[in-house]
């Protein structure tokens, strides 16, 4: 199985909302979205974009098995964890650049359960979480690709990123969904 893990913080949100629409319903890739959010138990974050997608948002608990065309998105206050198979788990372990659930943490799970199967996708953000997550994801043989400082609404995280690893794209947020398409296979979306 192929996957795709999508993280970032400051400014992301609204790139993660552009972006869901335009991703197509036939897609044969789960999609793993972490974004830095308050600790609240609230579930709005996955009610919000659950009305931009057509694609299915599952509600992660603990346990939670990966599935091809299904959003997942990082609940509030834990780490999430890409088990071997292909099963997502969660921590309440210490946080990680402030941060809980951390980028890093679910980039490095994952690097580590999909190996060359694992696309990585850095977006605008406030801090250098993101950066370890993806040097994990290139050293696995995945394809990692951030998002242009130029067109993030925060430079810092997708900056720091740029300075530790050489990327396979750089990319403008517009470009993000013909990306998914094609590593999903969908090659007439490009």
């Amino acid at each position: 199985m192929k996957g795709v893990v999508i993280g970032g913080s400051t400014g992301s949100l609204g790139v993660v909302l552009n972006l869901l629409p335009q991703v197509a319903p036939e897609i044969t890739v789960p999609l793993i979205i972490v974004l830095h959010r308050k600790g609240d138990a609230g579930t709005s974050l996955e009610d919000l974009i659950a009305s931009k997608t057509v694609l299915t948002v599952e509600r992660v608990e603990d346990k939670t098995p990966l599935e091809p065309g299904k959003v997942f998105v990082a609940p509030s206050d834990y780490h999430l964890l890409v088990e071997k198979e292909y099963i997502l788990s969660l921590d309440s372990s210490e946080k990680v650049l402030f941060s809980r659930p951390s980028i890093d943490v679910t980039f490095q799970s994952a690097a580590h359960c999909f190996g060359t199967n694992l696309l990585g996708i850095l977006l605008s953000g406030a801090n250098r979480d993101g950066a370890d997550g993806l040097s994990a994801i290139k050293a696995a043989g995945g394809m990692v690709a951030i998002q242009d400082p130029l067109n993030a609404a925060n430079a810092v995280m997708p900056q720091a990123a740029l300075e530790q690893i050489r990327p396979d794209f750089v990319f403008k947020d517009k470009d993000i969904a013909p990306l998914i398409h094609y590593w999903s296979g969908l090659t007439s979306h490009r």
